[in-house]
């Protein structure tokens, strides 16, 4: 092991393997890293293509038999991000651009498409049934919201199984 990593907590010591691991491959970015008082490691990762099981592999092979086991007795956890789980990072934006999104922000929950997204915000577009503005009855409209990241509450892709 590298005496610098000697010098770091343990915390550290996975942060900084974990980062040199994903350096390596930039398609793939950490959304979550986590270690328990009882040393569990949990790591989630996205990436822009998705992840895959070979991808799990081969983080956990960079990270595992660099750690010391004398040292401290830990387990370690690999996984992608799951389906329904919420939207953290400006990048799982916009690899999710042209899917449906249910966004909850203060005033509302949306189900739309992510039209757009970019730094600052997102740009939701959807169907809505609205009273005429002429007659009686109602017309399909469509609607384009753009909502800042601020606002948003949580964000999740839905799942369509047509």
């Amino acid at each position: 092991m590298p005496l610098f990593i000697k010098n770091m907590t343990f915390k550290e010591q996975v942060a900084h393997l974990l980062n040199q691991a994903l350096e390596d491959r930039p398609s793939i970015f950490l959304i979550d890293l986590s270690i328990s008082d009882s040393y569990k490691i949990i790591v989630t990762l996205d990436g822009d293509n998705g992840v895959a099981l070979q991808d799990c592999i081969d983080i956990t092979r960079a990270i595992e038999p660099n750690l010391d086991r004398e040292e401290v007795d830990f387990a370690i956890e690999v996984a992608s991000v799951g389906i329904g789980s919420p939207l953290k990072l400006v990048r799982q934006y916009k690899k999710n651009v042209g899917r449906t999104l249910i966004v909850k922000t203060e005033e509302a929950t949306i189900e739309a498409e992510l039209q757009a997204a970019d730094e600052e915000k997102i740009t939701l577009t959807w169907q809505a049934r609205e009273p005429k503005k002429v007659g009686k009855g109602k017309e399909t409209v469509t609607k384009i919201k753009e909502v800042p990241y601020l606002n948003i509450k949580q964000a999740v892709v839905t799942v369509n199984f047509n």
